[in-house]
Order: C-alpha cells, then structure tokens, then sequence
C-alpha cells in the first residue's frame, strides 16, 4: 500500500551499560588491579566482544588534536586530498563511494584518511612485498599538520593497546608477555573517518555511514565523537546504539583474535549512521600485530581448532580486497 508505514532500516535500541560495559583500567598497572582487569575484560570480550575503557591515560590534548587535524584534512578541496590518493596498500586518502562492505545494498557514505605503522621504502618487508606492510602517505606539502598531529595520538594509543592485551593475555591463561613479540613491528592501521549527515537519499537506498560489518583485526581502539551512531548487535539479535561516553574508548574484538583464540572470544557485528544534522568523526586503531604474525588457535585452545592457520597480513589483505574499490580498477 503506498501509504504503509516502512521500518526503520536502521533502527537500535537504548539500553544501559550492562550490554556494552565500560571497563575502569585506571589501576591496571598495579598487581591487584591488572588481575582484576584481566579477568573483566576477558568476561567482556567472551560475552559481548565491545566495551568502553575509561582511566586510559592518553593526554587530552592528544585527542584533542587529533580531532582538529581530521577535521582540517577533511576540509580542504578534493584537489587536495587527491594528492595522496588511497593505494592498494590501503595508505591515503579514499573519497565517497569507494568502500562497500561485503554484504551491503550500497557504499558507505564516509571519507577515510588511512595510515599505518610508519616504515620507510627500503624497509626489508617492503622490498620483499610483505602484505600491508607499505610507506605511509601522508599530505605533508598540502596538509603537514596531520602527520605532525596524529602521530602522538596514535603512538600512545599503540602503547595502551599493549597494556590491553598484555591483560587479555593473562585474563585466557598466557603469559604476560604472550603477544609482545608480534607487536615489535606491528601493522597498526589507523583511520580518520569523517561521515556526513545522512539525507533523504541516501535513506532512500538504506545506505549507512558505515555497512554492518566485522573489523578485520586484532583489537579495535576507537575514539568517537559525541555525535552518536554506532550500533552494535548483541547476543539476543537486537542491534543497540553505543552511544560517546566523555572520557573513553570503545573497544571492541576483531575476526583475527575471534579467529586466534579458537572462537572463545567475539568479534561482534556493528555498523554506524550519522543521523545527526552535522558531521561525524572518529578516529579507530586497528592494533593489529606484525603482518607474518600466524594466526594459530591452538595457542590458547588445544582442542579442534576451528580456523586455519594464516598470518595476520594475508587476512586483512584480502579482506580489503573484498570491500574496497582501489582494489578492483
């Protein structure tokens, strides 16, 4: 009937913290308080696989300006920030309607400015074509405050990523220092994502900011402005929003450490949509570990393992194949 009321394609929940917990890391480098945490966020991850840390340590004025840097970058003509337009190595910059993710109606509708562990061009795993291992692009004749500005955001972020799975790491029954060789030389891929409100259109086609997805990796860190947006999918089927909490982080487990720890813990469906009347952005880490990192679930499960064997690099490579367009010209 023309005149039938259509369901929200994007509608979420509101509910309390018990679904998406925020997790108090202040203490975490104390004995007492890293076993506590240890346990909590291991509980969490199993369960729920986002949370929200608070008491992280990272200066403000750190994420403070990181955001101006984005919103900068993001400002400046397309001209411009074609000048370091995205490669296959997934360094640069990517403009509307190059990432449709794997099951989506349509692209998203977001800008992405895409980074990684800095190595320089005579590095031995670039020379040898190791995947995602690559030269960062950054705008520094167009733009030279981003690199000047992101970097000591994302180098303390790297830093607290460790922390975290040093704590994941004791919480499933290893060592302390489990992952610490992996992320000597880690792959460390950060965004700067800026989505614009979403229109009529775009609604039209059920497009979102970002498509329902898995992140690709390890550990996501992810910094959010207080626009809202995210939506995550939780155990009963129900998509519930997660909304900015001043002060910190949104966590959450990728397909790699689902995939590592033999499926015990949850790399959880989520997506976004900027509903609000100006721009979203926000800023995730992908605390992913050195691209020939094996990806073997009998390190914390003996038993039948559920994943094959791969390293970390030939996983996420071909994931971005599947979802981005430079890699399909």
């Amino acid at each position: 009937m023309p005149n039938e009321i259509q369901p929200d394609f994007a509608a979420a929940k509101t509910v309390d913290f018990e679904q998406i917990p925020v997790v108090d890391i202040s203490d975490i480098h104390t004995k007492d308080g890293f076993g506590r945490i240890a346990q909590e966020l291991v509980k969490t991850a199993e369960e729920i696989g986002f949370f929200y840390i608070k008491g992280h340590g990272i200066d403000p004025r750190q994420i403070e300006n990181a955001f101006a840097a984005s919103k900068r970058f993001f400002a400046l003509s397309s001209a411009d920030k074609s000048s370091v337009a995205v490669n296959t190595h997934q360094r640069g910059w990517m403009g509307q309607g190059m990432a449709k993710l794997e099951g989506a109606k349509t692209h998203d509708a977001k800008e992405v400015f895409f980074w990684g562990w800095d190595v320089a061009a005579d590095d031995i795993d670039v020379q040898n074509n190791v995947p995602m291992v690559a030269p960062n692009q950054w705008p520094d004749v167009t733009a030279a405050f981003l690199r000047q500005d992101i970097l000591p955001y994302y180098q303390s972020v790297i830093a607290l990523s460790r922390t975290i799975l040093s704590a994941i790491a004791v919480g499933l029954g290893q060592n302390r220092d489990f992952f610490d060789a992996a992320y000597a030389k880690p792959l460390g891929r950060g965004q700067l994502v800026y989505y614009p409100p979403i229109e009529a259109s775009d609604e039209s086609i059920q497009r979102f900011s970002a498509a329902t997805h898995t992140d690709f990796g390890v550990l996501t860190i992810l910094m959010q402005d207080m626009q809202g947006g995210l939506q995550v999918l939780n155990t009963t089927g129900d998509w519930i929003e997660a909304p900015p909490i001043q002060d910190t982080f949104v966590c959450n487990i990728g397909d790699l450490l689902e995939q590592w720890t033999n499926g015990r813990l949850t790399s959880t469906k989520h997506r976004v949509i900027n509903r609000a009347k100006s721009a979203r952005y926000s800023i995730p880490i992908f605390c992913d570990p050195a691209s020939q990192t094996p990806i073997d679930p009998a390190d914390f499960d003996r038993d039948a393992a559920k994943y094959e064997i791969i390293t970390a690099g030939e996983h996420i490579s071909k994931r971005n194949k599947n979802n981005f367009a430079q890699y399909k010209k």
